[in-house]
């Protein structure tokens, strides 16, 4: 598999988700009457929910949880596909979305840290952000994960940074984002924490966590950085090891026996929100539905078995306090990628 490959030299810091009023009976209050009809029967056509990316990341796995709860429990009886549309780490779509779709209430959008950083940094950036978009709900939270594949020689992070320590040119880390954003944080946080210039940390970037993982598979990759959920199943499957993950404490199931960066010496966690947005003209009605939908989803057994499966936690934030754990989270990043001068 063909992917770009770009060396970043990127020092870290951790990053640390119209109502019409009816009056009397002309024809201009007929007409106030049916587009209020009609907008309260949203939705009445196939809705779209895009990943933007490929298949198998985290984005991909977040938006086919959520079309497959929303249909199981008849929240949403619209038929709703999914789609992967990659391309610069989700600066392609993101400008689709923002433009062509910005008055479409029947595409929505997955995404996650990526729409602040891709917005803020200097290089390989996006000029729409997430106040191009009606944020509608978080939904979960995930962690980084550091992988190598089963047959590796290293089984362990230490080995892998004492290598990458004495030779960083002989290690290649990948992961399934452009060059600073996400993927490449998580990448090469344990470096950057264990005192290795990451300016000399190789890293490869491909469109989506799946390809990422495939890199590593096919030999073309030493180590990935990707979010924990992804390397769910190629851990299950023996696939993969996974050497660390991010969060504050070990997680649960299949990543049970995976410390902690903390637990190898490391102070860093790195936590990875995802959340669904819409496009920025929604109506208050349509805005209204998904509010409603997406909460009511969060309740749901079938919802709860999802998050287990994947190894996500979750962690709801509604229109409203989502936007604005959105604005506090972009100030934060500008700051960092301020000081590191990686901002635009």
């Amino acid at each position: 598999m063909k992917a770009r490959a770009k060396w970043a030299a990127v020092p870290l810091a951790v990053l640390m988700a119209v109502s019409l009023t009816a009056c009397g009976t002309s024809k201009s209050t007929q007409g106030s009457e049916s587009d209020s009809n009609k907008a309260s029967a949203y939705p009445q056509k196939p809705i779209t929910v895009v990943a933007p990316s490929g298949a198998g990341g985290g984005w991909d796995k977040t938006a086919r949880s959520l079309t497959k709860v929303l249909a199981e429990t008849k929240l949403v009886n619209s038929t709703m596909t999914v789609e992967n549309k990659p391309g610069g780490g989700g600066t392609v779509y993101m400008a689709e979305f923002a433009t062509k779709e910005k008055k479409n209430p029947y595409t929505l959008m997955v995404s996650s840290p990526p729409i602040l950083i891709n917005n803020l940094k200097k290089e390989g950036s996006s000029p729409y952000g997430y106040k191009d978009t009606t944020p509608l709900a978080q939904l979960t939270k995930d962690y980084g994960a550091i992988a190598v594949k089963a047959d590796s020689k290293y089984s362990d992070l230490k080995t892998l940074l004492a290598d990458l320590k004495a030779d960083p040119s002989k290690i290649t880390m990948a992961g399934g984002s452009a060059p600073g954003s996400m993927d490449h944080l998580v990448a090469i946080l344990p470096a950057f924490k264990a005192g290795i210039d990451p300016k000399k940390v190789k890293y490869v970037s491909y469109d989506g966590g799946g390809e990422a993982v495939a890199a590593l598979l096919g030999n073309n990759a030493t180590a990935i950085g990707t979010d924990a959920s992804s390397l769910e199943s190629y851990l299950k499957s023996g696939k993969v090891k996974v050497l660390a993950v991010t969060s504050s404490e070990r997680l649960k199931g299949t990543f049970k026996d995976v410390p902690t960066l903390k637990e190898l010496g490391l102070d860093a966690e790195f936590n990875i929100w995802r959340g669904v947005f819409g496009p920025k003209e929604m109506s208050k009605d349509e805005l209204a539905y998904w509010e409603k939908t997406l909460k009511a989803l969060t309740e749901k057994e079938e919802w709860k078995k999802e998050l287990a499966a994947n190894t996500w936690e979750s962690d709801y934030k509604n229109s409203a306090d989502f936007t604005k754990f959105l604005g506090e989270q972009e100030k934060l990043v500008k700051d960092l990628l301020t000081a590191l001068n990686m901002a635009k």
